[in-house]
């Protein structure tokens, strides 16, 4: 008795191939880029996000609960990850003067450094990644990927 669960005409339809495609690219760039960015930074890529979110925002501030969101972990993954970012000195702690239950996560001039210092490698090694797309498959592919994250 088989005990293949689908099918090979399920495993050829269009979605399915689309989907599987989308889960082994994104497995294979992110080890890729998460090698790199951890052996010439010291980085992970989650670390690197919260760097790049906290740079973006009012005063490179963001309460944690917006990191959570931003950054599609857990909040004891967030504590956990501002602990390290906090140890390097990258990131602090701050309380809201308004509501004690808010903490903020504030990048700190030493994390806008390593950031900076960070994106140049890892800019370059992003598009070194996708050289095997020409511009117009880039751009489709930017557009496809887009849709996704919108809502109906």
């Amino acid at each position: 008795m088989s005990r293949q669960v689908l099918s090979n005409q399920v495993l050829a339809r269009a979605p399915i191939k689309a989907w599987t495609g989308l889960l082994y690219g994104h497995k294979a760039l992110t080890r890729e880029l998460s090698a790199r960015l951890l052996a010439d930074h010291g980085l992970t890529l989650n670390d690197f996000d919260v760097l790049a979110q906290l740079s973006r925002a009012p005063e490179g501030r963001l309460r944690r609960v917006d990191l959570v969101e931003r950054l599609l972990l857990t909040p004891s993954g967030i504590t956990r990850l501002l602990g390290g970012l906090e140890c390097a000195g990258y990131v602090e702690k701050a309380t809201c003067d308004t509501d004690a239950r808010v903490t903020y996560a504030v990048l700190t001039d030493l994390g806008y450094e390593k950031l900076r210092e960070a994106s140049k490698t890892h800019v370059a090694d992003i598009e070194t990644a996708l050289a095997r797309f020409d511009d117009g498959e880039l751009e489709t592919l930017a557009s496809l990927l887009a849709r996704l994250s919108q809502s109906d």
